[in-house]
């Protein structure tokens, strides 16, 4: 396969630069911006760092050194079961739970045009935690690989609902963030009930954990469940970004571009109901990440979604990373969910949000 890249595209002073990439076998040409790459490879570097220390610290801390000569199959055989059997797939899978949600904001933040629609708080998390629940309380006995399934088609009903009980020609940010928390209150709400039913003590603790959004216990077996869906849904994400683009300008003027406008929406909407869902039905509904790690990525690479959607996702992912590790550490022994860590921070974000959609928006 040969490759041709061309030398960067001129610009004014300045203006973002590009480079243009074109592949011979298959032929593909895109273009990359080249701020967006640096920034990428800097939340890499960075969620490379906090994956590391995250792994090294805990009640029986290795060095950061040990840690990388373990997982490269070099360090001592003590440490080999903590690091690779406990702590690394935890640590990998809080990353994919955070990329999938900081990624799903995104798509709903577009669709709805609305900086406060992320999925933990429009009622889309709490859809795909219902059907967890039920799924793990009446067949206890499903397949993991099957959780996400049930998550996901919750997700993406709790989405129809949302968006069809917000519409009244159209839908205003306050609308839609008020039907979104009423669904989310209804969801959890019916998920209290369905635990309510259980007899076993322990079992009934363990949900309550799950609800708060944890990953604690989670291993290989867990990522293996997700990874699929990440692997798919992510590009799929990535490579309709062009089409959230213009659906973010109106549905009048996304149809006069030529776009299917509602082909498309439910595209998207199915789209980031499965990143949703996939990542409840393993970790629960870990709060506020969906809405902090669009703004934390819009703020750094602009407004153009093909640039937002991979630097919200690694943004989403080295925020929980760090919260777990938080979570695990601030009050050894006792390890609290990395919900609770993530809530903390996230929920003053919210607010400000609130506070400045509202204060130039008008009521429902």
């Amino acid at each position: 396969m040969t490759r041709e890249i061309t030398e960067d595209l001129r610009r004014p002073p300045g203006a973002r630069r590009w480079r243009a990439v074109r592949l011979a076998r298959p032929e593909i040409s895109f273009r990359i911006e080249l701020h967006t790459l640096w920034v990428l490879l800097a939340f890499g570097l960075v969620a490379t760092v906090a994956l590391v220390v995250s792994v090294a610290v805990g009640e029986f801390p290795i060095s950061p050194a040990e840690v990388v000569r373990t997982v490269v199959g070099r360090g001592e055989p003590q440490h080999a079961f903590i690091v690779m059997e406990l702590r690394l797939p935890r640590a990998i899978v809080a990353f994919a739970v955070g990329a999938a949600l900081g990624a799903a904001g995104v798509v709903f933040q577009g669709l709805t045009r609305n900086g406060l629609a992320a999925p933990e708080i429009i009622g889309v998390a709490a859809g795909a935690n219902l059907a967890a629940v039920v799924v793990i309380v009446i067949l206890p006995d499903t397949p993991l690989a099957l959780l996400p399934v049930a998550a996901m088609a919750g997700a993406l009903v709790a989405t129809a609902l949302v968006y069809r009980l917000a519409w009244r020609g159209g839908t205003s940010p306050v609308r839609l963030i008020l039907v979104g928390i009423a669904m989310t209150m209804i969801g959890h709400a019916l998920v209290m009930a369905v635990v309510s039913t259980i007899d076993e003590v322990i079992h009934a603790s363990q949900l309550v954990i799950f609800m708060a959004g944890s990953v604690y216990g989670k291993g290989w077996p867990e990522l293996t469940a997700l990874a699929p869906w990440i692997l798919v849904l992510l590009p799929l994400a990535v490579g309709w970004a062009r089409h959230l683009d213009v659906l973010r300008l109106g549905d009048h003027p996304a149809r006069g571009l030529g776009a299917h406008v509602e082909r498309e929406r439910f595209a998207l909407m199915a789209i980031a109901a499965g990143l949703a869902g996939a990542a409840v039905a393993i970790a629960g509904p870990v709060g506020f990440v969906g809405l902090m790690a669009p703004h934390i990525a819009r703020r750094l690479v602009g407004a153009a979604h093909a640039a937002v959607l991979p630097v919200a996702a690694m943004a989403g992912g080295t925020i929980v990373i760090l919260a777990d590790a938080l979570a695990r550490t601030l009050f050894a022994p006792v390890e609290i969910p990395v919900g609770v860590m993530t809530a903390i921070v996230g929920a003053p974000f919210f607010l400000v949000l609130l506070f400045r959609i509202t204060s130039h928006t008008p009521g429902p």
